[in-house]
């Protein structure tokens, strides 16, 4: 069979496979995949610089279906083309990531193949999409990993990194308004290494485009800054060979490729429009379109002889070549090279350097103390130095939130040079996108905004979350301290909200050491994305030689101060600036003669992961006369105070004010913790009297 009969047949195959798995399960889309079968082939077999073998050769072309409905394509693509399953230890399992099995099983419990791809879930797929925008918002943070990894490792002779991101998008992908921030920032700079393919159906769910989306995707891609290009029709292969070679001869810009797409299934008449989103085609459209492909009408999950290996000869042959010749040249970078070999391995497998913590700071008692977000900033830097790949900066905030590496030779990521510190621009949003995506590339990102902001960024958390990656979010700026700025801007259901999220860890430190001890457990950190919450305002650093040590932090919450023999009678817990308001009232009440424990709460997953036992030896069961305090939402501390204790938190918004005036207002002063042990202990005397 010639090479355009077996394109033909494996662009066919792609297509059956899809629309097979969406009837067996009664669920899915088979349309977009249908469409895009063309387009992905190509890409794969004649461009995709991947080997199958080792779907994570670190120097291999990424590519992202950002439309996750369409998921079918990737998964007919994975199996078709042999990509073996690996590990979440980087061992090599010796069977496919996609089978056969669970292809016909997609969309069910335990199959490789849910209903959108899942990134750790199935070997080969490089991010989890799903939320549309998020895919080719991601790609773009896996193209300035390249970018900058290419400017860090590369010598002469010696171009260890140079992948290129591939990233297919539909009408819903750029209608959602990460995609703007994403294609904005990436033609700002001019990342030549990033290609989006945009599937141009003029179809959603709702129906026709038109309904709610008429501009001039061209017009405003070519606004950005990037290379345009058009292939009229989804089916031209030659068209499509020539759009990707144009992206590939294109260094200064990233490439948008508009794909004029439509299906024609099995009756002349019908044309894509549920079936883009969401409804099996039924068995009797399915025979149709299957006797249109010149296919076996009855055949189900039909594979023909030689696609496999037609794939093995074009793909899988050319990115073995290229991996293996990576891996001799690495042997050679080695020994040219061996700190910067030393690092690429390291940063391959989320290992930090020998003595990378060694710098990190530690602060005398001070009353006056610092903020959290000036403490951060000291530990970041010392970190930096030490972890070259620890790279990141803020939503156009890091003066505020502190952010900036200053260390020697840090530099700036922009359109001219690929330094560590990134400026996002005012785009919380794409941020955490851009985070998730370097982040999979295997650099350690931090991104930073105010604590309020955090609102913009969730969906891209708690996809961090989801895909268990190791990201750092930054949020300063923390309570009602923002002050005259108001309620705008100052935090309040905020930390209720991400500690909501699962596998996300919330740290909210409560003195310098504790940021510290913060920095030494995130940096350790290999599949928990982390939201380090800190203040703007001063909060004393704590006497360590008087009070616990702040390496409690690691485990969630720890007893700072104790009541004499470990037997007290009323506990208070603090978080943050609010854990000094505790030691204050503790210090009162000890003068009353009343036994007080306080203690130090800033992250409530790590504390929920310790031991039944030492949980209980911080929170005695039988100590049930307690109060939280927290410049937060209550929701939430009837876990640690019981439902008869009591939270001193907030319950409305904020309000524009000086903070002390705040403070007063809401009831964050020692007088107010003081009156609330009190009446702690009267209640529970009552009770047990």
């Amino acid at each position: 069979m010639d090479d355009g009969k077996l394109d033909q047949l494996a662009i066919n195959t792609i297509r059956t496979l899809s629309m097979d798995a969406v009837q067996k399960a009664n669920s899915g889309h088979p349309g977009t995949p249908m469409a895009l079968a063309p387009v992905a082939y190509c890409l794969w077999q004649r461009f995709l610089r991947f080997d199958p073998t080792d779907p994570i050769w670190p120097n291999r072309d990424r590519f992202v279906l950002s439309a996750g409905h369409a998921s079918m394509l990737l998964y007919s693509l994975l199996h078709l083309a042999g990509v073996r399953a690996v590990n979440p230890t980087y061992e090599q399992l010796g069977e496919l990531s996609v089978k056969l099995e669970d292809i016909i099983n997609f969309r069910q419990l335990d199959s490789k193949c849910p209903g959108h791809p899942e990134y750790r879930w199935t070997s080969g797929i490089e991010t989890t999409t799903g939320p549309l925008g998020h895919g080719v918002a991601t790609s773009v943070g896996m193209a300035i990993a390249g970018q900058w990894m290419a400017g860090y490792f590369n010598r002469p002779g010696f171009d260890m990194i140079g992948y290129r991101v591939y990233a297919i998008g539909g009408d819903g992908c750029m209608m959602e308004g990460i995609s703007s921030e994403a294609a904005s920032l990436a033609g700002h700079l001019r990342l030549g290494n990033l290609c989006w393919i945009y599937d141009n159906n003029h179809i959603t769910i709702e129906g026709n485009t038109a309904l709610a989306f008429s501009e001039d995707i061209a017009t405003r891609f070519l606004a950005y800054g990037w290379n345009v290009q058009r292939v009229g029709d989804a089916n031209d292969l030659a068209m499509l060979e020539r759009a990707y070679q144009t992206a590939q001869n294109t260094p200064d810009r990233p490439t948008f490729i508009i794909v004029d797409s439509h299906i024609a299934y099995g009756a002349p008449h019908k044309q894509d429009t549920s079936g883009a989103h969401g409804e099996p085609l039924g068995e009797e459209e399915i025979r149709l379109t299957k006797k249109n492909y010149g296919w076996p009408e009855d055949a189900k999950f039909l594979v023909p002889d030689g696609v496999r290996e037609h794939f093995q000869n074009g793909m899988g042959a050319r990115g073995h070549k290229l991996r293996e010749e990576w891996m001799a040249k690495f042997e050679e970078y080695k020994k040219k090279y061996p700190d910067l070999a030393d690092h690429l391995f390291k940063m391959q497998h989320r290992q930090l350097p020998a003595g990378w913590d060694k710098d990190l700071p530690a602060f005398a008692a001070d009353p006056k103390g610092m903020a959290g977000r000036d403490s951060s900033g000291k530990a970041l830097n010392a970190a930096a130095k030490n972890i070259p790949w620890l790279i990141g900066g803020a939503a156009d905030l890091s003066p505020s939130t502190k952010t900036r590496l200053t260390i020697e030779g840090a530099g700036d990521f922009l359109p001219e040079s690929r330094g560590r510190n990134l400026h996002f621009g005012i785009r919380e949003h794409e941020m955490g996108a851009i985070l998730n995506g370097l982040s999979l590339s295997k650099v350690r990102p931090f991104g930073s905004g105010f604590l309020i902001f955090s609102d913009f960024s969730r969906a891209a958390i708690r996809l961090a979350a989801i895909m268990e990656i190791p990201v750092i979010y930054i949020f300063t700026h923390d309570s009602i301290g923002v002050g005259e700025d108001g309620p705008t801007h100052q935090p309040i259901e905020q930390l209720a909200s991400l500690r909501a999220i699962p596998g996300l860890l919330t740290i909210r430190p409560g003195d310098a050491n504790e940021v510290t001890e913060a920095w030494r457990l995130i940096l350790q950190l290999r599949h928990e994305p982390v939201a380090l919450i800190l203040s703007r305002q001063n909060a004393p650093t704590v006497d360590r030689t008087k009070y616990a040590a702040a390496s409690g932090l690691a485990k969630g919450g720890y007893v700072l101060a104790d009541a004499p023999g470990g037997k007290p009678d009323v506990i208070l817990i603090g978080t943050g600036t609010e854990v000094q308001l505790c030691i204050d009232a503790n210090e009162h009440l000890k003068s009353e003669g009343i036994r007080a424990r306080v203690v130090s709460m800033p992250c409530w997953e790590l504390f929920e992961h310790q031991p039944e036992s030492y949980r209980n030896s911080v929170l005695p069961p039988d100590v049930r006369a307690r109060v939280s305090v927290e410049q937060a939402s209550t929701f939430g501390w009837s876990r640690y105070v019981g439902m008869n204790g009591h939270s001193i938190g907030m319950r409305t918004f904020g309000a524009s004010a000086p903070l002390k005036e705040l403070q007063k207002k809401f009831g964050f002063t020692v007088e107010n913790v003081i009156a609330a042990a009190r009446e702690q202990l009267q209640r529970h005397a009552k009770k047990t009297g």
